[in-house]
């Protein structure tokens, strides 16, 4: 790439660039920038919005330049205090190896193990010691500190700011001076953060590294922040069906974001995806793409096959859940039992509907269901189903569906008929 394309693809998606003229000056030099990311090993699964500042890492990898995935082993003793409206509580030593180990995992499924630098800023932390610890908080001022949007909002409210919560932006500042690092990455809520880091490596005769930041993710819902907690989110250990489906899910809009954050794709190379007549046949592409990144490519690919013979074909899924039942239902019961239904009334308006079908046929309200210990399951007053060994098929529009097999057990307890 020419240094023009070059910034235009290290650029590309960020947010905040503190500054554009220093990044480029940087690249100008023609050598190899260190670029420093840190994580603090705070939750051990990681979701799409995690890899997002990871994807940007691997655009600075790809293109020659020194990645170190810093793990905050120290700093997240002390807790970062981003976005908090009260102390954050410090995690133990085991706590953050074990996280470490889970997040090194995942991260290398997008990183190339090989070509990046792992560090843990105990290495210099711990070794700055108490007297090193004030020198250190010498360099910047309670003011300065202040200004910063959290700290400014408890200190108004006279809710407690412990001390040692100052030093968390010290300590990640310090370790850009350690690493003397050219660029630092890290989200939009770090951004104080990152700029603590500029303003103190001059005092250690370091030039200011520059600041990106890449914006967070919406979920799948494409309104809030990707949360496990709001159930919006990707994860990327999930299988690789459960992932295409979630992709599958997002709106055209939303999928562009994907596109630039979450692939490696130039902004020329995305301009000429957008130009595609069909967003569907897009949609499927970057399915396809994330699946293949956290899976490989036979795994996307047979995702997608199953998605299309799902949702284009109309056919059942291959893998269904089972359940097994005995005893004779009323339609609606059976709904709500088996868990297609929240409640009677919403099984009602179903099978009004015709959304329900037991082997592709449609049942209505009126039908009773019987089901023998030994099968095989019968309706009364409704479609012949034909004998099904191995369980039948019981489906709630084209995307519920379950096995339901012939026995006794207490998961499914047949209701008094009305």
């Amino acid at each position: 790439m020419s240094l023009a394309e070059s910034f235009e693809y290290l650029t590309k998606g960020c947010v905040d660039s503190v500054t554009p003229e220093g990044l480029r000056a940087k690249l100008a030099r023609g050598r190899p920038l260190t670029v420093k990311v840190g994580f603090d090993p705070t939750a051990p699964d990681i979701h799409l919005g995690h890899t997002v500042l990871m994807r940007k890492m691997k655009h600075f990898q790809d293109q020659g330049h020194r990645v170190v995935f810093l793990i905050g082993d120290f700093t997240g003793m002390i807790g970062d205090p981003s976005g908090k409206s009260k102390t954050r509580p410090p995690l133990s030593r085991a706590e953050i190896e074990a996280n470490a180990e889970t997040y090194k995992k995942q991260a290398f499924k997008i990183l190339d193990p090989e070509k990046t630098e792992v560090r843990f800023n105990s290495e210099w932390l711990s070794a700055l010691g108490s007297e090193g610890l004030v020198r250190l908080a010498a360099r910047y001022n309670v003011a300065r500190m202040l200004e910063r949007r959290d700290f400014r909002q408890r200190y108004e409210r006279g809710q407690p700011i412990a001390v040692h919560e100052f030093l968390y932006p010290l300590a990640q500042a310090y370790d850009s001076v350690a690493l003397k690092a050219d660029v630092e990455l890290g989200g939009t809520d770090q951004l104080f953060n990152l700029n603590v880091g500029r303003d103190i490596m001059p005092a250690y005769d370091l030039e200011p590294q520059v600041v990106l930041t890449t914006p967070l993710l919406e979920g799948t819902d494409g309104v809030d922040k990707m949360s496990k907690s709001l159930g919006n989110y990707v994860g990327v250990s999930e299988a690789p069906l459960v992932i295409y489906e979630k992709l599958m899910s997002i709106s055209d809009e939303l999928m562009w974001k994907y596109y630039t954050l979450l692939s490696d794709l130039s902004p020329s190379e995305l301009e000429a995806e957008k130009a595609k007549a069909a967003p569907m046949d897009s949609k499927l592409a970057l399915a396809r793409l994330i699946v293949r990144d956290f899976h490989d490519e036979a795994a996307g690919a047979r995702a997608e096959a199953e998605w299309c013979r799902v949702h284009r074909q109309g056919q059942v899924p291959t893998k269904l859940e089972e359940r097994i039942a005995e005893g004779e239902f009323k339609p609606h019961q059976l709904l709500v039992e088996l868990g297609l239904a929240p409640s009677r009334s919403a099984a009602t308006r179903l099978l009004r509907q015709g959304a329900v079908r037991v082997e592709g046929q449609p049942i209505t309200a009126s039908c009773q269901i019987r089901i023998p210990a030994g099968g095989p399951l019968e309706i009364v007053d409704g479609p012949r189903i034909g004998s099904h060994p191995d369980g039948v098929v019981i489906s709630v529009g084209s995307r519920r569906h379950l096995r339901l097999r012939a026995g006794p057990k207490e998961s499914v307890t047949p209701l008094e008929k009305p």
